[in-house]
Order: structure tokens, then sequence, then C-alpha cells
């Protein structure tokens, strides 16, 4: 009875769970690779699982290595609301609502982003507005970890929109919607 009492006991201490097994932390010299290093390199040509990113346009906001000029689907009215709620959430407490840069952030004495009703931003392509979410730009940081690819065009899209509303002219509308607007007076 004492020998199995015994060898319960000292099987028991050989046990190693998970937490306890042997690894390597990352960026840990390793002397089992030949150049020394337990993190081991990509393999060339390798692509993550749904990260197969071949449509340049929708992906980089780029078409032959220059920014696109338009949108890569069409700003269907889904789209534009999408864009509105992301806008909403992740712009304007710097942009504001409008655009014009004077969100809630700003008047707390954040740097102030330029009103996107200047003349420089309503002629930049979309492909700039989409480079700026990704990467950031001044003291705008990125949102690409964020935002999603297809939300950050939806955000671009909706811009769109707040640029032509506050520069729109009586011509700009339909003959139908601006007899409307002449009867209304």
């Amino acid at each position: 009875m004492l020998a199995i009492a015994a060898v319960l006991a000292v099987a028991g201490g050989c046990r190693r769970d998970m937490q306890d097994q042997p690894r390597y932390d990352p960026l840990e010299r390793s002397s089992f690779f030949e150049d020394g290093r337990a993190s081991r390199p990509l393999v060339a040509g390798t692509i993550a699982r749904g990260h197969l990113n071949e449509d340049e346009q929708l992906y980089t906001g780029r078409v032959a290595g220059a920014y696109t000029e338009q949108l890569p689907f069409p700003a269907s009215r889904d789209v534009l609301a999408r864009g509105r709620d992301r806008y909403d959430i992740y712009c304007s407490p710097c942009h504001d609502r409008v655009g014009n840069g004077v969100g809630m952030i700003v008047q707390r004495g954040y740097r102030q982003p330029p009103s996107f009703h200047i003349e420089r931003l309503r002629i930049v392509p979309v492909g700039y507005f989409f480079d700026v979410i990704t990467h950031g730009f001044g003291a705008m940081p990125s949102y690409a970890v964020q935002v999603p690819v297809r939300d950050r065009w939806a955000i671009i899209a909706y811009v769109r929109a707040l640029q032509l509303s506050q520069h729109a002219t009586l011509g700009d509308l339909p003959d139908a919607e601006r007899a409307a607007l002449g009867a209304a007076r």
C-alpha cells in the first residue's frame, strides 16, 4: 500500500500542463534553428487565409500607382447610410457632423483638421481619402484596424455627399425637385 502511494506521488509530479510546456518567446534566440531565431520568417509567396487582396483599387485606393478617381463600387443608398453611420462614429469627433473640422475633440483642444469643404479636398481623388484613412496623416492616426476596407469606401462616399451638400446649386437638382422648391416659396 505504501509503495502504491509512493508511485502515485512520484507520477503526479511528472505531470506537465500546457501552461508549463517548453516554448520560445517572440524574438527569443534558438539553438535549434541555424539562423538562431525562434520566430520563423514567413515563407515567400504565402498569403494568409482571407487576405488575398487582388483588387488594387479596393484595397489600396490606387490604380496603376495613382490615386483612384472613382469608388470601387456604386454609392447606393445603403452604402451612403453605412458611410454616415461609420462617419458619425469614427470621423465626427474631430471633423464634426458636416465635415467643417470643429468636432467635439477639437473643441477640447485637439488639433483642428481641415474642413472637407475647402477647394483642395473637394477636388482630390477619392483614393487620397482612402490612403489617409488607412495610413493616417498629420495628427490623424491610421484607422485601418478599426474600419474595414468596405466601410472606408462607404465613409468616403458619405464625405463626397457632404461636400456636395455644402456646395450644391439649384442647377444641380432635377427639374421636378427644382419646380417643387419654386412652388414652396
